[in-house]
């Protein structure tokens, strides 16, 4: 049976070329041209697999429509696009519950690989997605909180790993899943220098077991199983410096 996808875009052409890229991967697609027909077409959500979201429409936006989506239906799989792309727009929509985010100009690649990654993502606790994921049965051994890259690879974290050991304060233990099935342990070293230059760029001390820098971790590590398609050499990353769009996460962070 295929799949559902709805997709939320003021703008008809980017809603044709959409409907377009899926149809030809046999997608079945709806469309609405807004917020409030968007919603009115999700309805409880059973008929759909996701929903792509746009971010900036008149009136009702993507993200107050993506609050009334998930919350009518928690296990909604949405993906925001949007070409006015931001450190806190992301943060919002992920706090409100959205599966992905990504940046206009997309290309057809770009599109069918996000909707892949969706659909074989778990749906959340407690709910029942429309249709089985792709996918969904092929790594029961694995944590429920897990993170799909838009090229197959899947990351976890130690603490979800049965019998792994706590790691040391410098360190994130993660577990990568390639493509093809293999695992392998990968750690990233958080270098003290990387620390320092965030306290001193934030006037903030955020310690190495803050959560700050799991979440450092986690986004290093992702990015390069995007940009280069493998895992790292010898399973170890360094952190040894912080983006300035990281340094507008890191002012915000909890100290705790």
């Amino acid at each position: 049976m295929a799949k559902r996808i709805l997709v939320i875009d003021d703008e008809e052409h980017i809603r044709r070329v959409v409907r377009m890229t899926l149809e030809a991967a046999d997608y079945e697609v709806g469309e609405a041209a807004d917020g409030p027909r968007g919603l009115e077409a999700f309805g409880d959500g059973s008929a759909w697999d996701a929903v792509l979201l746009d971010q900036r429409m008149p009136g009702m936006d993507g993200l107050e429509t993506l609050r009334r989506i998930k919350q009518s239906h928690a296990d909604a799989r949405v993906i925001m696009i949007t070409a006015y792309a931001s450190i806190e727009l992301a943060v919002d929509a992920m706090k409100l519950g959205a599966t992905d985010f990504v940046r206009k100009p997309m290309t057809p690649e770009i599109v069918r690989n996000a909707v892949t990654a969706a659909l074989g993502r778990p749906a959340a606790a407690g709910g029942v997605p429309p249709s089985t994921a792709p996918g969904a049965a092929l790594v029961p051994s694995q944590p429920s909180i897990t993170r799909l890259t838009l090229n197959g690879f899947r990351l976890w974290r130690a603490p979800e790993v049965p019998g792994a050991q706590p790691p040391e304060p410098a360190r994130r233990l993660f577990m990568v899943q390639h493509p093809d099935g293999w695992e392998q342990e990968v750690v990233i070293e958080i270098d003290p220098a990387a620390v320092g230059f965030v306290e001193h760029a934030t006037g903030r001390r955020l310690p190495l077991e803050n959560a700050f820098w799991t979440w450092q971790a986690e986004r290093v590590l992702n990015n390069f199983l995007w940009n280069e398609g493998k895992v790292p050499p010898g399973g170890r990353l360094t952190i040894a410096r912080i983006d300035r769009d990281d340094l507008q996460v890191a002012t915000r962070w909890e100290s705790a």
